[in-house]
């Protein structure tokens, strides 16, 4: 067969850019049916058999072929009236499979866009109010936040790691690291881990004082301004504190709303652009340069597995070109003798079913059905414990799915909550702990904050 000939006539099956705030050339998705190629579509149901949501109680027998069939003739108002678009967990699945290249996950993002906002789903518009007026999905105030790393901080000083504290706004750092807020919230001893191997790798690193919310839920909610607002503020803090590198944050939907925003700042201004450098890459750069030693044997006796991320694999491929799949595979291996992979895996595997916002909304029965699959996959590798590099599929596996499937029991652990946990520490002495303490001090006094504030 030769090949297809681009012309105006001919549009390629895919031409609408979730980087693009969901349009193109300004239009609405409405007028976007021909542009989008629709047509294209062949009803096969491929789609189908590869989303999590299909068969989903309380859809009816509602799909994502049935959903793309209103599109077409012209019942955009309908569908996005509908739950679907909000149970999809954007895994990219559906795309995966599609013999045409119809790139399905924008469509729905736009779908959600179109909802009015006070007709967003539980939580999530209410969050992305809050992250825009304080700077975190909480409305966590500064005197908080600052005495919460201060009080967690010395914690981890005392326990374990003589000298460490939590840099504030240093300017000129190597690395900027970006809090989730539920950990300083509530979840305080998930911050230790990420600190621990700082302080192993005698990293040069910061965290923001303002405006350091890690997570993106625009992305969520189809609120494409937001989300290229918190990006452009996350790159506005690289500029100002002028650090070397920002790591994505750790939350698939964090890191890959934030490079969809920085895609859209960057469109509009081809300045907008700053360096960062994934999880997974941190920890193998810290790890094959030797600057952290690990002992495998603080982990005999269990048998460990990795789940692939939808947003850190086949959707970070297909819309920028790079998926992580080896790199955390290697970093596992570093710290265990027993590993075994899940089936499939990579870029087939499935989804946890927290996705698309679906941790945080009102479906948690739907979103636990979705993730019946990814708990028979734990089940038939026999692991004790499952990795993760998702904040959300890490709450899902660990608090959701076992409340509705319980036969089988394991634990969830990050995969930088791995490293940690096998680090061989050298703890700070003489002139390195004096340096540090007085650094210590000197910044908290400068911030405004003692640790007689946080008892």
């Amino acid at each position: 067969m030769d090949a297809q000939t681009i012309t105006a006539e001919a549009l390629p099956p895919l031409v609408l850019d979730a980087n693009t705030r969901g349009r193109l050339k300004g239009q609405s998705l409405r007028s976007l049916s021909d542009n989008l190629n629709l047509q294209a579509c062949m009803t096969c149901g491929a789609c189908v058999n590869g989303c999590p949501a299909t068969g989903t109680p309380g859809l009816g027998d509602l799909d994502v072929r049935k959903i793309l069939r209103m599109l077409v003739l012209g019942l955009v108002d309908e569908a996005a009236a509908t739950d679907f678009p909000w149970l999809c967990t954007g895994c990219g699945r559906c795309t995966l499979v599609c013999p045409m290249g119809l790139d399905i996950v924008p469509v729905m993002a736009e779908l959600k866009h179109m909802r009015p906002r006070d007709k967003v789903p539980g939580i999530l518009h209410k969050g992305v109010e809050r992250v825009l007026r304080s700077g975190n999905n909480m409305e966590i105030a500064q005197s908080e936040y600052l005495a919460t790393l201060l009080d967690v901080g010395n914690d981890l000083a005392e326990e374990e790691c003589p000298g460490f504290y939590v840099p504030v706004d240093k300017k000129d750092a190597d690395i900027l690291f970006f809090p989730n807020s539920k950990e300083i919230y509530g979840d305080f001893e998930d911050m230790k881990w990420w600190w621990k191997v700082f302080y192993a790798a005698r990293a040069n690193w910061t965290v923001p004082s303002h405006n350091w919310e890690a997570v993106d839920w625009g992305l969520f909610s189809g609120n494409f301004e937001a989300t290229a607002t918190l990006a452009r503020r996350k790159m506005d803090l690289m500029r100002e504190l002028n650090v070397g590198r920002m790591i994505m944050p750790d939350c698939g939907g964090g890191s890959y709303g934030c490079r969809s925003g920085m895609k859209m700042c960057a469109t509009s201004d081809p300045a907008e652009r700053v360096d960062f450098i994934y999880i997974y890459d941190y920890l193998m750069e810290v790890i094959t340069q030797g600057r952290i030693k690990l002992d495998k044997s603080v982990n005999v006796g269990r048998r460990f597995t990795w789940h692939d991320s939808c947003k850190h694999g086949r959707e970070l491929e297909k819309h920028f070109g790079k998926a992580y799949y080896e790199e955390p595979r290697y970093i596992i291996g570093q710290c265990v003798d027993d590993f075994v992979d899940m089936i499939p895996n990579r870029v087939n595997n499935y989804c946890c079913g927290a996705g698309g916002g679906n941790w945080p909304m009102p479906f948690e029965a739907q979103s636990a059905y979705h993730g019946r699959l990814k708990y028979d996959q734990i089940r038939r590798t026999g692991a004790d414990v499952v990795v993760v590099g998702c904040s959300n599929c890490r709450d899902q596996m660990m608090k959701r799915l076992p409340r509705f499937y319980k036969d089988y029991k394991y634990e969830v652990k990050y995969i930088w909550q791995l490293v940690a946990e096998s680090l061989v520490l050298e703890p700070y002495v003489g002139e390195e702990l004096a340096r540090a303490e007085a650094e210590a001090e000197a910044q908290w006094a400068r911030l405004g904050v003692t640790p007689e504030e946080v008892l």
